[in-house]
């Protein structure tokens, strides 16, 4: 039902959809020679044209792929607690920006505004407004429908974003291209299955040293594409390929890599914390790099921007990038997290209160969709960036008394329910 974890099974899906962007990209490809997979994934998903992401973004029952959110909305109440449980134990700031990469529909801003609405008393001292970072101009159109009732105002005058609306709890809500549009200010920042759509390189080990691997036409099957390696060391192989490297194949997100920096930045210069959640490792796998269409695997190579590309997050990566600049957290499992965050509890007060045995079978199939080992439990990891304030510094000596000052970080240590 989910976007598969890759080595996860499932028959590639035969090409089809129409051949606008193949056309283009052959046309590219026969003037100037081969591309990277990163420029190829950027076509493919966000040429303003023709690109999956800005054309269609299927994500839900009658898209390409189902997310979490879409899944239960328990997910998205979870990770509102998580937010409100962080801001609490930062000392309750008196402005909250939530500030979502790559919002999808808008499902997950939804459940979690419902939580705001719910502890209302409790951010009632604080300012709070939402910032949708999302480029595709189809998705930021359901969202619109889905937090405002449609009810927005586009190019406002007034500020950095193309949009702005008012939720229907009565929240603010701004869109904007990119994340350094975004105001400075104590913020609160998600990323849910969006790292894993950036565009990767991808290197292969071989006799002559390290090579990147590339995109090019088919010379014996017109308009056919195909993987080729770079007869020399590109500039990518030379900048992201660490030297203690192991693997004889591996992907690298650069702009994964940026965001994270631009992130810790603006965290330990203003305050709040980055919740990431996405399959992917911590620096073991290697070739994650796949397609999804009608909810099967497909071809990556077959009808681009007909299909939604991805590969695996490399946490360890992000870690890197990071810079020391904040703590990390994670990456653990989503059963993990979900169970420390209380998906238990809050699964028996809903099959209480739920008058019909459909609705309680819906909820146990959820539940078991996010939970299951088998399915997304353990391919889908949580990772969070926090100020070091924040952790107790495992270099100094803390005395029992200091240490009650810092409350867990919920998720990743069980949440204390008082």
């Amino acid at each position: 039902a989910a976007r598969l974890c890759s080595g996860a099974g499932g028959e590639a899906e035969a090409a089809g959809g129409d051949g606008a962007m193949l056309r283009h990209l052959a046309r590219k490809l026969r003037a100037s020679g081969p591309v990277t997979v990163a420029e190829y994934m950027r076509e493919a998903l966000t040429n303003p044209g023709q690109g999956y992401y800005t054309r269609r973004g299927g994500v839900g029952e009658s898209g390409d792929f189902i997310t979490s959110p879409e899944i239960s909305q328990v997910f998205g109440e979870l990770i509102g607690i998580w937010y409100i449980s962080e801001w609490m134990a930062m000392g309750k700031p008196n402005t909250f920006q939530l500030v979502e990469l790559g919002p999808g529909r808008g499902t997950l801003t939804e459940d979690i505004l419902r939580v705001f609405k719910q502890l209302a008393s409790v951010l009632s001292k604080c300012d709070v407004s939402v910032h949708l970072v999302e480029v595709s101009p189809k998705l930021s159109e359901i969202q619109a429908v889905m937090l405002t009732g449609g009810k927005v105002q586009p190019n406002p005058k007034d500020d950095f974003a193309y949009m702005k609306g008012i939720s229907k709890t009565g929240i603010p809500i701004f869109w904007y291209r990119d994340i350094q549009d975004v105001p400075p200010g104590y913020s609160l920042y998600l990323a849910h299955e969006f790292f894993d759509a950036l565009p990767i390189h991808k290197f292969q080990r071989t006799e002559k040293g390290w090579r990147e691997v590339l995109v090019d036409i088919d010379p014996e099957v017109p308009d056919q594409l195909r993987f080729v390696l770079s007869p020399s060391k590109t500039p990518a192989t030379q900048n992201f390929i660490q030297p203690e490297e192991t693997r004889d194949h591996v992907e690298v997100c650069p702009e994964a890599g940026v965001i994270v920096q631009r992130l810790a930045s603006r965290i330990e210069k203003d305050g709040g914390a980055a919740l990431v959640a996405d399959y992917g490792h911590d620096g073991t796998k290697t070739d994650t790099f796949r397609g999804f269409r009608n909810h099967k695997l497909h071809d990556v190579l077959s009808a681009p921007g007909t299909a939604d590309l991805t590969a695996d997050v490399d946490f360890s990566y992000l870690r890197k990038m990071a810079q020391g600049k904040t703590a990390t957290l994670g990456p653990i499992k989503q059963r993990e997290f979900l169970k420390n965050m209380g998906i238990d509890l809050r699964l028996q007060v809903l099959l209480q209160n739920s008058g019909d045995a459909a609705t309680r079978e819906q909820l146990l199939h959820s539940y078991d969709m996010l939970m299951n080992p088998e399915k997304m439990g353990d391919c889908f990891n949580f990772f969070a960036l926090l100020p070091h304030h924040r952790l107790v510094h495992p270099d100094k000596k803390k005395t029992p008394e200091s240490k009650s000052h810092l409350p867990p970080v919920a998720g990743f240590s069980e949440l204390l329910l008082k």
